[in-house]
């Protein structure tokens, strides 16, 4: 690993935040999730609930005009707002103006989940990356689109933070290596990334890595009935929450994981592996809390 003796190896079980008796929705972290497109809703769906299943207070998804209503009907607990979309369904530029004003008091937001890929939501994805105020999960469709502007990727040091969440595929278009040769090397890859770019890397795979470069832990949580489509969703959602409820970027990003590896682990248990999907996970994160101690 690149100048592997500077980097804390952190070997011990996360701690969840602490949540105040008096507490009310609006101390409880607001996020804002920006997804989905036609055909995507699900996605955006899962993040969502995770975040809520996560301890958000508040939750307001911001997705396509086209999908707003199947994606109101999913989950009563969270809010929605429709945003302008072209002729298939995905979110346009334009929708900036409406983004800005829903960042209004959120302590954290996701982007990605479901967004697909289109020339205006290059646009929208390098100005929300580089210019929201709060910290940030960036995930899916949104990486996709940023690894075509990598000079976006670096922030200034006092930035707000960044949460990169890729799979192998995803972080391969990120660094430009090949997928092989990340999955050969993936501490090193992932904390030298995390180090020359001031974000937090959560490279997703068996034995996650989380790192921002100078912290680097290995979750230990998981299994493989989790390699179904969703999963990544529900991952993002959680992180986000934790970042609303004020966690520092690294031990939101290591306690999302773990929460996230336990509650596939309290699936499988129940499910099988086979025949888990990324909804089942939504059922078992209040369980995972609980063996958490929270």
């Amino acid at each position: 690993m690149s100048d592997a003796t500077s980097i804390e190896r952190i070997t011990t079980a996360p701690v969840p935040p602490t949540r105040r008796d008096d507490a009310n929705k609006g101390s409880c972290g607001r996020v804002l999730i920006i997804a989905g497109s036609r055909g995507m809703s699900g996605a955006a769906c899962l993040a969502a609930s995770a975040a809520l299943r996560g301890g958000a207070g508040l939750v307001t998804l911001a997705i396509p005009q086209a999908i707003q209503a199947i994606v109101s009907v999913y989950e009563p607990s969270y809010l929605t707002s429709g945003l302008p979309d072209d002729d298939s369904g995905r979110i346009k530029s334009t929708a900036l103006k409406q983004i800005g004003e829903l960042l209004t008091n959120q302590t954290a937001v996701a982007l990605g989940p479901g967004l697909s890929q289109s020339p205006g939501l290059q646009e929208l994805v390098s100005e929300l990356y580089e210019t929201v105020a709060v910290p940030m999960v960036v995930d899916a469709d949104a990486l996709n689109l940023l690894a075509r502007r990598p000079y976006l990727i670096k922030r200034p040091e006092g930035a707000p933070a960044r949460v990169l969440t890729p799979h192998p595929g995803e972080f391969a278009r990120l660094t430009g290596l090949d997928v092989s040769a990340i999955q050969q090397d993936r501490e090193s890859v992932a904390a030298k990334f995390a180090m020359q770019n001031n974000v937090v890397v959560v490279l997703k795979g068996h034995g996650t890595i989380i790192t921002d470069g100078h912290r680097l832990a290995v979750n230990t949580t998981g299994n493989s009935g989790m390699a179904t489509g969703g999963t990544g969703d529900v991952l993002t959602g959680l992180i986000a929450a934790l970042l609303g409820q004020g966690l520092d970027a690294f031990e939101a990003a290591r306690l999302g994981a773990y929460v996230h590896g336990t509650a596939g682990d309290l699936a499988a248990e129940e499910l099988s592996k086979p025949g888990m999907i990324a909804s089942d996970l939504l059922t078992q994160i209040g369980r995972a809390w609980c063996e958490l101690g929270a």
